[in-house]
């Protein structure tokens, strides 16, 4: 009786850290348009309570505009912008904010429910304060990413610090995930297999880098610096690549590079997920584990099709905000098959 009453606790946990799961997939996908849409910098400054609220009269709208106007980006790059022009950008910052707020409140919520209703288990309270730890410290890094783009001669957010941003919240996805799945039933029959466990490590090791370099891409707007497929403005391998002094320069800052490691690194990821695909065609005894198997193939091939679709409508900023969303929606779900199936796989 009591082993059937923690099962259902720790399905009914799952099943809020899986909402969780969605919410930070949304958040992730306001978070891109407010990038393409170049609006992160509309919301000068921080106001965790009172900033719930948008402006709700004609001269609360004009303050936030008038504080928009001493930014760099308005002064250069949205001079002529109006204030009809200033409120559609703030708000997909304001709702970008507003839904890490809401996900705060469901995360508490249910943590407060749960913790009354004693439906957690000792097991669960490490995981749990690393989960709000981490949900915290994404909150921070998002502030100081807007901060970055906040100073003189700076138009956009720093793409380093994007990076940290969007790579962070992959990793509080990944985590809660990662929770959740401990939780349920059916993702604990585990695969023996430590080739297979191996590889799909070093699958996990080159998406992070690919995952960085997709933000360098955002936050540098390197699309738009060579629309062409498969060569890049002409050539396969571009005279820019080594333009910047020292070298290493060019791996953070050269757009052309980035673009270049960016698209390497997606050929690459495409083989290695195909070759684990290929390997793992014998393991028949666990449905979920090739359900996950097939949907990672997909995945990976509907991915590369995004890219080039992105890549070649970058100039279009309309369609480069629906192909560049859609890139980084598929990239999460990539992600989420990979977590799960490495959930599944053990070495011995």
């Amino acid at each position: 009786m009591d082993n059937v009453l923690e099962q259902r606790n720790n399905k009914q946990v799952a099943f809020w850290l899986l909402i969780g799961v969605g919410m930070i997939v949304i958040q992730v996908l306001i978070g891109g348009i407010t990038r393409l849409t170049e609006s992160g910098l509309s919301i000068t400054e921080w106001k965790p309570i009172t900033g719930a609220l948008p402006p709700l009269n004609d001269a609360a709208w004009q303050a936030e505009f008038d504080r928009y106007k001493v930014t760099d980006q308005f002064k250069y790059v949205h001079q002529n912008f109006s204030l009809a022009d200033f409120k559609g950008i703030f708000f997909w910052e304001w709702f970008h904010r507003l839904w890490a707020r809401f996900m705060g409140v469901v995360f508490l919520a249910g943590f407060i429910y749960f913790l009354a209703a004693k439906k957690f288990n000792k097991k669960m309270v490490l995981p749990m304060v690393i989960l709000f730890l981490l949900g915290a410290v994404q909150g921070a890094i998002g502030w100081i990413m807007v901060k970055s783009g906040l100073v003189p001669e700076k138009y956009f957010v720093g793409h380093v610090e994007l990076a940290t941003h969007f790579v962070a919240a992959l990793g509080l996805l990944s985590y809660t995930l990662w929770f959740a799945l401990g939780l349920l039933e059916a993702p604990r029959k585990k695969i023996i297999n430590g080739g297979l466990q191996k590889l799909m490590l070093v699958i996990v090791m080159v998406l992070f880098f690919q995952l960085i370099y997709g933000a360098f891409m955002a936050g540098l707007k390197a699309a738009i610096t060579a629309p062409t497929w498969p060569d890049i403005n002409g050539r396969m391998i571009p005279a820019e690549l080594n333009e910047l002094s020292p070298f290493f320069k060019n791996l953070v800052a050269n757009k052309i590079t980035i673009h270049f490691i960016h698209r390497g690194i997606a050929y690459l990821l495409f083989i290695l997920i195909a070759y684990w695909w290929y390997l793992s065609r014998f393991v028949k005894e666990n449905r979920l584990f090739s359900r996950l198997r097939t949907s990672l193939l997909l995945l990976v091939v509907l991915q590369v099709v995004l890219g080039i679709l992105t890549v070649l409508n970058a100039t279009y900023a309309d369609r480069l905000v629906f192909f560049g969303v859609s890139h980084q929606f598929v990239a999460m779900l990539l992600l989420m098959c990979i977590v799960a199936i490495l959930f599944i796989l053990k070495r011995k």
